[in-house]
């Protein structure tokens, strides 16, 4: 048990909201090499960041189509069909999550999301209005994840020391800048593993996590 650990930040895509453009990229490209080549070669992960740190869904697929006119519909979809990349929330987490909200723990998002679709996904999961103090949005500061100034605006802005905080999230690069922080940190893999930690720490009594 860390007893200096009081604060938990959660990461949100693919810890409490799944994410992936496999899911609507298989629908419009069945073919498995070809698919992967439009996501390894036209909207990037690269790309795709841009908007995470502020570019307007607008100016990234007008830019795109016009690089790539004969797949303007494919690059339109990745927006306008955002939602179908989303199939809903990662099994158990947000039940650990309702459970350090009702026992006390302080809760804080640090999130590479772009504003817009950040808004959309606060509509679609109202928990996410809900459930944190303060909630960091990689488009609206124009950081990303793992840079150290996304994580020292949530220090700054809420009053926060590292050492008492526990970051969780599903990117190894992410989870290391934190500890490099001096937070306590988790690489995210599944519900159970996260409670487990959890437990240890004495944020969750044991038999109460699910």
């Amino acid at each position: 048990m860390n007893n200096s650990i009081t604060t938990v930040v959660f990461d949100i895509g693919n810890v409490l909201l799944e994410w992936n453009p496999e899911h609507l990229y298989k629908k419009l490209i069945p073919d498995a090499p070809e698919r992967k080549r439009f996501l390894d070669t036209v909207c990037t992960p690269d790309w795709n960041l841009q908007q995470d740190l502020g570019r307007t869904w607008e100016d990234a697929v007008e830019t795109l189509s016009a690089e790539h006119p004969d797949k303007a519909d494919l690059i339109a979809a990745y927006s306008d069909r955002w939602h179908e990349m989303v199939p809903g929330e990662v099994p158990g987490v947000r039940s650990l999550l309702l459970n350090l909200k009702s026992s006390g723990t302080p809760l804080y998002a640090i999130t590479n999301f772009s504003s817009e679709k950040f808004v959309e996904a606060q509509d679609r999961f109202p928990f996410l209005k809900s459930s944190f103090a303060d909630i960091v949005v990689s488009a609206e500061e124009r950081l990303l994840k793992p840079d150290p100034r996304i994580y020292h605006v949530l220090f700054e802005r809420n009053g926060l020391a590292p050492e008492t905080c526990f970051f969780i999230d599903d990117s190894a690069a992410n989870v290391d800048a934190a500890r490099g922080l001096g937070m306590a940190a988790h690489h995210f893999r599944t519900a159970d593993a996260l409670a487990e930690e959890l437990i240890q720490l004495g944020l969750l009594p044991d038999g109460e996590t699910r």
